[in-house]
């Protein structure tokens, strides 16, 4: 997809249009099912570490592992699709994590702390590449650009819902029977969608674009447009770490324990509805003016929480940064594709995710050490936005590449 949209407004069209072409809502819910563990398994460690008597505290640290391991080795996996295609990187990881997932509450309390890590560290490493897989077969899927734009936007913004559903639903598992049950439900899911999508004739026969002389060698992803594009993203992937804990710490200042929880809800369902609202139409301007357009709106939304506002407003504030973020977000797969060399697509989404990912273990890390500081962690969100922003501005990726990128996708 070119980074220069067309000046001729383009007839709205419907969520119905989309869901209804072939393959869509398979692909989609199969995603959005072998994802839920990214969202359930976090929970569902923590709880059996505590069951199985260890502190919270090593609860959060194989958390945190287990979402680094994952994220680390995003662009590996990216690698082996664009090489060998999806269903032999896709069926082999999901085994392999479903199995590990099982085996932690089996052999994690007989092999003490250390079998426990490395079952996590492994299970993270295993995760399957979805989201990746996913944005790699829209192109196929949906040869028309408008359905398409529809198509990133709706699985951009469905992916708040993932951390509404994943955490409640292993939190209810591990209370109405164990933490290990949890863990069971979590690889089934896995294992269940991973096979919807592997198995969908989209995800057998993709194969990646072939490279042309107008690609340039397959070392030339690392563009200085690409590079500047991931160094911006972290900020977002900063903000979300540093909502997570903020949310925690309102809980704690307020005495409301749901605060923690529903914070992130509202996010993520001013996501999900920014989403819908972002691909029902084709929007004015150029990839890059929406990515800078979404970036300010993001960071604007952020602004509020500096007065420090009691949990029935924040509440409510956050919703607005939740509905720039599908932009955001949906804004920056676009011009990855754009920028991207034929046959690396799937490496250079992984890259995307991997930025995110770094940024938010950052955010996390940093708002839990200033905790205690009220106004400090309440801005460290806007302070994430504000560097993406201001990256974003002084770099401004796909001004050189526009038509490079828009004669790759017209020969595609």
């Amino acid at each position: 997809m070119s980074l220069t949209a067309s000046r001729d407004p383009a007839p709205r069209i419907t969520y119905g249009a989309v869901l209804g072409s072939p393959h869509v809502a398979r692909l989609l819910g199969g995603t959005l099912t072998g994802r839920l563990p990214g969202a359930m398994a976090p929970v569902a460690i923590v709880l059996w570490t505590l069951a199985a008597g260890g502190s919270i505290a090593f609860g959060g640290l194989l958390c945190a592992l287990f979402g680094l391991a994952s994220a680390l080795s995003q662009p590996v996996k990216g690698r082996l699709m664009d090489r060998y295609g999806q269903t032999v990187v896709h069926l082999p990881t999901a085994l392999l994590n479903s199995a590990l997932l099982i085996a932690l509450p089996v052999a994690g309390p007989r092999g003490g702390p250390a079998l426990a890590t490395t079952i996590v560290v492994a299970a993270g490493l295993t995760a399957v590449p979805l989201e990746a897989g996913l944005r790699a077969l829209w192109p196929s899927v949906l040869p028309d650009p408008r359905l398409r734009h529809a198509a990133l936007a709706l699985d951009t913004g469905t992916q708040g819902l993932l951390y509404i559903v994943g955490p409640l639903l292993a939190a209810a598992l591990a209370s109405a029977r164990s933490p290990a049950v949890a863990l069971v439900v979590t690889s089934a899911l896995g294992l269940a969608g991973t096979l919807v999508v592997a198995t969908a004739p989209p995800s057998r026969r993709w194969r990646p674009a072939p490279t042309t002389s107008s690609d340039g060698p397959a070392r030339r992803l690392a563009s200085a447009d690409l590079v500047a594009l991931f160094v911006s993203l972290t900020g977002i992937g900063f903000a979300l770490g540093a909502l997570n804990v903020w949310a925690v710490a309102m809980a704690d200042q307020h005495g409301r324990d749901m605060l923690s929880g529903l914070l992130p809800a509202a996010f993520s369902t001013g996501s999900f509805l920014g989403g819908l609202v972002y691909g029902h139409r084709t929007w004015p301007g150029s990839t890059t003016h929406q990515l800078l357009t979404g970036s300010a709106g993001f960071l604007t939304g952020w602004l509020p929480l500096l007065a420090l506002p009691g949990p029935h407003a924040a509440t409510i504030t956050v919703v607005l940064p939740g509905a720039f973020l599908t932009v955001v977000v949906a804004c920056a797969y676009q011009a990855t594709d754009a920028l991207t060399p034929a046959g690396r697509t799937s490496e250079a989404y992984a890259w995307l995710i991997l930025s995110i990912g770094v940024g938010q273990a950052g955010g996390t890390a940093l708002s839990g050490r200033l905790a205690d500081h009220a106004l400090t962690i309440a801005a460290l969100p806007a302070a994430g936005a504000a560097f993406t922003l201001a990256v974003l501005l002084l770099a401004r990726p796909g001004h050189a590449s526009a038509r490079r990128g828009r004669h790759r996708r017209e020969h595609a």
